[in-house]
């Protein structure tokens, strides 16, 4: 199972990546766009991901995906249960997630030092 930990030491590598506890949360962000972010008990992890396919990705595995809080609809945010996924597919859905909230001469510059990461 994939814990904070292991989130926390990849997202922490991440080119402008900050971790905040906003009430009792762990959360990523670069600057103000929160990129992933648990729930309490850290059993769930939200995660950016454009809204027009990820009906699709819930459709696809409803076991590990599901949709956000009605509350978060409006934003590019799916969720995924941390106990159906390993470290690879965590490694890449935050990435994936982290790509969408940075300019992107930060994200060609990662991905030109990361060859593996995209």
């Amino acid at each position: 199972m994939v814990t904070v930990e292991d989130v926390r030491r990849l997202a922490l590598t991440l080119p402008r990546t900050t971790e905040h506890l906003i009430r009792d949360r762990v959360k990523f962000r670069v600057k103000q766009l929160v990129y992933v972010a648990f729930s309490r008990d850290e059993t769930l992890m939200g995660f950016g991901f454009p809204k027009e396919q990820r009906a699709a990705l819930v459709e696809s595995e409803p076991d590990k995906f599901q949709m956000p809080g009605t509350g978060d609809l409006r934003y590019n945010w799916v969720v995924v249960r941390l106990d159906a996924i390993d470290v690879d597919e965590m490694t890449e859905l935050v990435t994936d997630a982290w790509a969408m909230c940075v300019p992107k001469f930060v994200r060609e510059e990662y991905f030109a030092t990361h060859p593996s990461a995209g």
